[in-house]
């Protein structure tokens, strides 16, 4: 894992875990982070991080309502 530095307002300073974790989430809503990658980024275990996810109003699953349509599309097909 890379270390990055942010430089944070230190009004955020007590608020450390709580900001990693917002970070996390949003980056795993986004793509960018498995799900693995996101609880290792928060020292927890993966199957723990589903109720970070909850915290910041993220969802576990990330699939539009297109992709599942698009899916139930693609197997009645078959």
């Amino acid at each position: 894992m890379t270390t990055l530095t942010l430089n944070l307002p230190d009004a955020l300073e007590k608020e450390h875990d709580e900001t990693v974790q917002l970070i996390a989430a949003k980056l795993y809503e986004a793509g960018k982070l498995t799900l693995g990658q996101a609880a290792e980024m928060c020292n927890m275990k993966k199957w723990d991080f589903p109720a970070i996810l909850a915290k910041f109003d993220v969802n576990y699953f990330q699939y539009t309502a297109a992709d599942i349509i698009a899916d139930v599309e693609r197997i009645s097909k078959h």
